[in-house]
């Protein structure tokens, strides 16, 4: 069989390798504990179940609008404007199969071949595949621990050229929990302003956050009309299994990515987007119990890294993930990260499975009970000790 070369420029998430490489010693009767998925370990609340359900029973079992169910869409309009802090019309809400979709999409309907893109590098690696795979150049903007995994925003500008066509910003931040402040936010609109640049801003964490408050470059005065805004079910209601997810972005790109999803999907499943609806108008207690959950869970993972000779650890502000320092050890983090699973029977993912600069760190899911978490340090601990 012969591949289309652009098979050649697409990635996958290191994740879902490692976690068939645990299942494996699973298997082979190992007591493996997964800190590799960054997946939620709660059960979907029941009121948003129990709206699936209805929603099977009453017939909504069939195609529906590309663009989403008209009365979800006006839900997520509303949402992004109480959390988010400007207004958002249901016409530039486009509902879609996760988030992944709006990435391609977004890049797709964006980029032209050897158009440039800034993202975030420790990131997550689908940015860089669908960059590479839709003909345009990933160009990374490190995020350094010594400013907390925030991008320096010098440097981002420094990075900018005729060739720049969009930013891609990720905060609450996949691997480092980093969080970007306001001040940062006006810092990268005045560069996309200046630029005539868009912005991506991905915000599946705004929910899982544990000290300040979220905020999105959209609301930034002159921003709202060239960023996309995308966001999921998964994280904040514990969904990841329904596959539900949509971008916010002016009317006429909405429009653009509706009739990609027509060519794609034809539209995201029906009785998922009314549970979607219960989801976003509550009861939000199990999602806030969740986080709450997820802090304490946080500073267990944290204060237990921090005690193992060779690893220091910053505590993060958002999402689920830790990104512990391990250049003392000796090790680079792939060689480590595979001692840990096979002789520790711990699975978590190297710092390079997000990027060349993740080379030096590890990044830990804290979606696991603590009792999982402290025995998963513990066995780190003996094994570098």
């Amino acid at each position: 069989m012969r591949l289309a070369k652009r098979m050649n420029r697409l990635g996958t998430e290191t994740a879902f390798d490692v976690l068939a490489r645990a299942k494996q010693l699973e298997a082979a009767g190992k007591p493996v504990i997964h800190l590799e998925i960054g997946e939620p370990d709660f059960d979907t609340p029941q009121h948003i179940i129990d709206a699936a359900c209805e929603a099977l029973n009453s017939g909504w079992t069939h195609y529906g609008p590309s663009a989403g169910d008209p009365e979800l869409r006006e839900a997520i309009a509303d949402h992004i404007s109480q959390s988010r802090g400007f207004l958002v019309e249901p016409d530039e809400v486009v509902v879609v199969p996760g988030a992944k979709p709006i990435i391609y999409w977004g890049i797709t309907a964006l980029i032209d071949h050897g158009d440039e893109v800034i993202y975030p590098n420790p990131g997550f690696p689908i940015y860089e595949s669908m960059i590479n795979f839709c003909g345009g150049k990933p160009v990374p903007i490190p995020l350094r621990e010594e400013i907390e995994f925030r991008l320096d925003v010098e440097e981002l500008a420094d990075l900018v050229t005729d060739r720049t066509r969009l930013i891609i910003l990720n905060s609450p931040q996949n691997p480092t929990g980093g969080v970007l402040t306001k001040e940062d936010l006006e810092a990268v609109a005045e560069i996309a302003i200046e630029h005539d640049l868009m912005v991506m801003s991905d915000e599946p964490y705004e929910l899982i956050l544990y000290e300040g408050e979220h905020h999105s470059i959209a609301a930034v005065e002159g921003m709202k009309e060239r960023t996309i805004l995308l966001d999921c079910f998964s994280k904040s209601f514990a969904m990841t299994g329904w596959r539900l997810g949509y971008g916010v972005m002016n009317k006429e790109l909405a429009a653009q990515i509706a009739k990609l999803q027509t060519n794609c999907t034809s539209c995201t499943t029906s009785f998922v987007q009314r549970a979607g609806i219960a989801a976003l108008r509550g009861p939000m207690e199990p999602s806030l119990a969740m986080v709450a959950e997820f802090k304490k869970r946080r500073d267990v993972i944290v204060d237990g890294l921090n005690q193992i000779p060779g690893i220091s650890c910053l505590r993060p502000h958002g999402a689920f993930y830790v990104f512990p320092n391990i250049t003392e050890t000796g090790y680079n983090c792939r060689e480590l990260a595979d001692k840990i699973l096979e002789e520790a029977n711990v699975a978590v993912l190297s710092g390079t499975a997000f990027g060349q600069y993740g080379e030096g760190y590890l990044r830990l899911s804290y979606a696991n009970s603590v009792e999982n978490i402290q025995e998963a340090v513990d066995r780190i601990h003996k094994l570098l000790s």
